[in-house]
């Protein structure tokens, strides 16, 4: 069959779908890596290199997700300015990280991060209806629905530190491996930020908009010989695609289904990681 830079036209389409998925997802729950990245290792593309692409390859998905979230941004961009520093500097260590470890360390540290970022995804829809459940009681015993814009500003100092030590941690965690990072992020936004979960959802998409950017960026000047630029392209296309209509329709899709088609591909990539 005809291919396309190295990859056949099936293949090409797939990892298109993929995109397009992963684009979505991430706009709503926040674990879309977990389609991509298994797609791309069943490919036979190394891990490392599959990090590498995945992550240029899904920045116009996660800026169609942000801009789609545009209403729950309001009044947040105060709180948005704070933390991004700690987001950028997180997403740098990670990304230097995963240049300079050894890639043999990565194939041994990922499927780890596999289960956890699974153990993630199986156990968001009881985290969600806690903090749900909790925005909703902090909402009534303030008497309004949602809590005030400038929430951010309210926190203690120690509270305030502590969500830039989550958030610098989880950034990180992103820059070295993405997937479920926004899954991670949110639950622990939700833990410790009295806000509407919508609102933290739209501050979670920025995080990691501004965490891909930095770590894909990185690895463009620093590793872009390592970066399968076919994979970039078909990511791109379909995250931007996936991005867009999943921040718009995303909520309507079968939760049990995605979940479902992320552990088993999340078990997928466990597999060929490990039997490579």
């Amino acid at each position: 069959m005809e291919s396309v830079l190295g990859m056949e036209l099936w293949q090409v389409a797939l990892i298109v779908l993929a995109g397009i998925g992963a684009g979505g997802i991430n706009a709503v729950v926040g674990s879309g890596t977990l389609i991509t990245f298994p797609a791309l290792v069943a490919f036979g593309v190394p891990p490392v290199v599959s990090t590498m692409s995945n992550a240029v390859g899904l920045i116009p998905g996660n800026i169609a997700s942000s801009i789609g979230y545009r209403e729950e941004l309001k009044g947040q961009w105060r709180r948005i300015l704070g933390f991004v520093p700690a987001s950028l500097l997180g997403s740098l260590t990670g990304a230097y990280l995963l240049l300079h470890l050894p890639e043999d360390a990565f194939e041994t540290i990922v499927p780890v991060l596999l289960v956890v970022a699974l153990v993630m995804v199986v156990g968001q829809p009881a985290l969600s209806r806690y903090l749900k459940n909790r925005s909703l009681r902090r909402a009534e015993k303030a008497g309004h629905e949602h809590v005030a814009a400038s929430v951010g500003d309210k926190l203690t100092t120690g509270r305030y530190i502590l969500v830039l030590i989550v958030v610098f941690l989880t950034a990180i965690y992103g820059g070295y491996f993405a997937a479920a990072q926004g899954i991670i992020l949110i639950a622990l936004l939700g833990l410790l930020l009295p806000d509407d979960l919508q609102r933290l959802n739209g501050l979670k998409n920025v995080l990691v908009l501004v965490v891909n950017t930095v770590s894909a960026t990185t690895y463009i000047i620093v590793g872009h010989d390592r970066i399968n630029w076919t994979a970039v392209i078909c990511i791109a296309i379909g995250s931007l695609i996936g991005g867009y209509f999943g921040a718009r329709v995303g909520r309507k899709f079968s939760p049990v289904l995605l979940r479902s088609v992320i552990v088993i591909l999340g078990l997928v990539a466990i597999w060929r990681i490990l039997t490579l």
